[in-house]
C-alpha cells in the first residue's frame, strides 16, 4: 500500500485513508488517497511539491500556491479527464491518442505517457462513463472499452463508434464531450467559418444524444423536420471549445465570439448559461457587455448578418453571463469544490485562455479564475500567467499556450499547454 502524500501530524491528528480503484497497466491494485482529522475537523493532507523546474521558474501563481512541470514531450494536448483508476488521461491531439499520465509514487510527477488508444484522428476531449472511457474526434465520438484487462483500450472490438457523422468541413473541427446529471452525452460542435449562416444545424451547437449515440425523445427539436436538427440541445454558439455541468444541472460552456470586428469587439464570452433548445445569438448578435452581464441584459446586433427567421431579434437570444477582453480564446474549463484550497474558492471556475493570435492588442495566454458566487460567475482574475516573454507578445509566439485544466483527486488543478507539449500541475501549499 502507498501513501501518495507524507502527512505533517500536528495537535490531534489522525491519518485516515480512502481507497479509490486504481487499474495499474496489467494488474489492478488499490491507491489509497489520505486526508488528516484534526479535533473532528477533517483536513485535506499536504500535497507533494516536486523540485523548482523550468515551469516554476517561468509561471506565476498566487501565494501559497506551487505550480511544477507534470509531464512533458507531448504533442499537442488538449482536454484531459480523471479516470476510475485517479489517474489523469489527457487527448494529445497532435499524435491522434489517448495518453495516460500516472503518478502511482504520489510524487507529483507523471512516470512516464502510456499509450491507451491510437489512431484516433484528431481526438480532442475526454469523457468517463463508468469504466467506459469516450473520446471525441473530428467527427465523431468513440467508446472505448478495456474488454480484456490489459489496461488499454487498443485491441480488436474494443473502440466503437457510438456516433459518426459529425460535421468536420471547414473550420473548428475539435469536439468535446461531456455526460449530463442526466446521463446524456453532450457534445459540443462549432461552426465552419468566422460568421456565416450554417446549413447543418448541428455546427455552432452543443448536441445531445443517449449514450449509445441514439436520439433522446425530450430532446428539444426532437420532430424537427430537419432531421440533422434533432441532435441539438443549444444553438447560435460559434465554438463552445469546453463546458461544464454545476452541482444544480445548469450548462455552462466557454465560447469564442467572431473575429473581424476590431481589437475590442465582440467581448468574449467567457461563461454562458446553455439553455435547452435556446439560441445564444451567433452570428446574429453578441452580448456587449463586458465583465459580469447584469440581469435582463440584451444582445445586440452583427450587422454582417441579416436577421432571419432563425433570429427575427436579438431580444430572442440568451446573452452570456460574464465576458472579457476580445480575442482572450477561452477554451478548457473546470469547476473546482475548493478542497484543499483558500476559504472562497469553492465553485471558482479555471479556464485556461488560449489568447490571440491576430490581435493589434495581444490578449494574453494563461489560466483565469473566474469567482463564483450565490451561483453565478461574478469576476475573473489571472490565475497562472508567465506564458509570454513581454506584454507585446501574441500568444502564437509565446513559451506555451494553455489548453485545457482539469482537477485532480486531491485537488490539484491540471492544465495541459498545446504550444510545447506540457502539462503542469499546480498545488495550494498553504
Amino acid at each position: 500500500m502507498r501513501r501518495r502524500h507524507a502527512v505533517a501530524l500536528a495537535a490531534i491528528t489522525l491519518l485516515a485513508l480512502l481507497p479509490v480503484a486504481h487499474l495499474a497497466s496489467q494488474t489492478t491494485t488499490t491507491l489509497y488517497l489520505p486526508f488528516v482529522v484534526t479535533q473532528g475537523n477533517a483536513a485535506p493532507a499536504p500535497l507533494p511539491v516536486p523540485p523548482p523546474d523550468a515551469a516554476s521558474a517561468r509561471l506565476s501563481v498566487p501565494a501559497g500556491f506551487a505550480v511544477r512541470l507534470f509531464a512533458a514531450g507531448l504533442s499537442g494536448p488538449r482536454l484531459m479527464a480523471i479516470g476510475p483508476d485517479g489517474q489523469l488521461y489527457v487527448a494529445e491531439r497532435g499524435a491522434d491518442r489517448v495518453v495516460r499520465l500516472p503518478d502511482r509514487n504520489g510524487d507529483g510527477l507523471a512516470e512516464a505517457a502510456e499509450s491507451v488508444a491510437t489512431g484516433l484522428e484528431g481526438v480532442h476531449s475526454l469523457a468517463w462513463r463508468g469504466d467506459d472511457l469516450y473520446a471525441a474526434l473530428n467527427d465523431r465520438v468513440m467508446r472505448l472499452r478495456d474488454s480484456n484487462g490489459d489496461g488499454d483500450r487498443a485491441d480488436a472490438g474494443e473502440q466503437t463508434a457510438v456516433v459518426s457523422g459529425l460535421p468536420s468541413n471547414g473550420g473548428h473541427s475539435t469536439r468535446t464531450i461531456h455526460f449530463g446529471p442526466d446521463g446524456k452525452l453532450y457534445v459540443a460542435v462549432g461552426s465552419s467559418c468566422n460568421v456565416c449562416v450554417e446549413q447543418d444545424r448541428r455546427r455552432a451547437a452543443i448536441l445531445r444524444y443517449n449514450e449509445d449515440g441514439s436520439l433522446p425523445t425530450d430532446n428539444p427539436f426532437a420532430s424537427d423536420p430537419d432531421q440533422a436538427r434533432r441532435a441539438v440541445w443549444a444553438e447560435g454558439l460559434r465554438n463552445s471549445v469546453d463546458f461544464l455541468f454545476t452541482p444544480d444541472g445548469r450548462l455552462w460552456a466557454t465560447h469564442n465570439g467572431s473575429d473581424g470586428l476590431g481589437d475590442d469587439t465582440p467581448p468574449e464570452e467567457v461563461v454562458i448559461e446553455v439553455g435547452k433548445g435556446a439560441h445564444h445569438g451567433w452570428p446574429y448578435c453578441y452580448t456587449p457587455n463586458l465583465g459580469a452581464v447584469p440581469a435582463g441584459a440584451k444582445e445586440v446586433r452583427d450587422t454582417r448578418v441579416a436577421l432571419d427567421a432563425r433570429v427575427p431579434s436579438c431580444d430572442v437570444v440568451t446573452p452570456a453571463r460574464l465576458t472579457d477582453l476580445a480575442h482572450s480564446a477561452p477554451l478548457g474549463v473546470a469547476r473546482h469544490t475548493g478542497a484543499g484550497l483558500p476559504a472562497g474558492y469553492a465553485g471558482s471556475l479555471f479556464v485556461a485562455y488560449h489568447g490571440s493570435w491576430n490581435s493589434g492588442v495581444p490578449r494574453d495566454c494563461r489560466v483565469q479564475r473566474i469567482v463564483v458566487e450565490g451561483g453565478a460567475p461574478v469576476r475573473g482574475e489571472p490565475f497562472v500567467t508567465g506564458f509570454r516573454d513581454s506584454a507585446a507578445q501574441s500568444c502564437g509566439d509565446a513559451w506555451g499556450r494553455p489548453a485545457g485544466v482539469t482537477v485532480g483527486p486531491a485537488g490539484e488543478i491540471f492544465i495541459s499547454d498545446d504550444q510545447n507539449g506540457n502539462v503542469y500541475r499546480v498545488v495550494y501549499t498553504g
